[in-house]
């Protein structure tokens, strides 16, 4: 993978990627929100795709990160909580599964950070809270082969 950010005025970039473009705009919306925003988005295509792949349908899905960072240089993440919310025509169970597939395996942006930051989650399905703050098991990704998933992911 390989990404080239130029400057083009003020505080305006441009990322290229192998794929498109896109403008990184300071201070409307900073780098480190973007970083956030990669992160669930990858979550948010895995919860898509695996169901999809599994003959369910997600609906109404909407996944809410919040960290929390050092507070002087570097303002790394300290922890950062995730929260799921859809629906979906699969059971409880099978609805964790997804949420637990994407956080220890397949979500690279997640196992990126997960040695450095602790992750916890809730997941809210079908309008019932399944989990809550539940800790995300720390260190390294999981080697459970869950399949391989057909997305966004790179």
């Amino acid at each position: 993978m390989k990404i080239t950010v130029s400057h083009l005025d003020a505080m305006r970039f441009e990322a290229k990627t192998q794929k498109s473009s896109f403008i990184i705009d300071c201070p409307q919306i900073s780098p480190i929100e973007y970083f956030l925003s990669g992160i669930i988005g990858c979550t948010a295509t895995d919860i898509v795709m695996l169901p999809k792949q599994q003959g369910f349908e997600v609906t109404n899905l909407q996944v809410e990160g919040e960290v929390v960072r050092n507070e002087s240089a570097p303002k790394k993440f300290n922890s950062l909580h995730l929260e799921y919310r859809f629906d979906s025509n699969a059971d409880d169970i099978q609805a964790a599964r997804w949420v637990m597939a994407s956080l220890e395996t397949y979500c690279s942006t997640i196992n990126t950070i997960r040695d450095s930051t602790a992750i916890t989650y809730t997941i809210i399905h079908n309008g019932n809270m399944i989990r809550e703050n539940e800790t995300m098991i720390s260190g390294g990704g999981s080697t459970v082969d869950f399949g391989s998933l057909q997305g966004c992911n790179a």
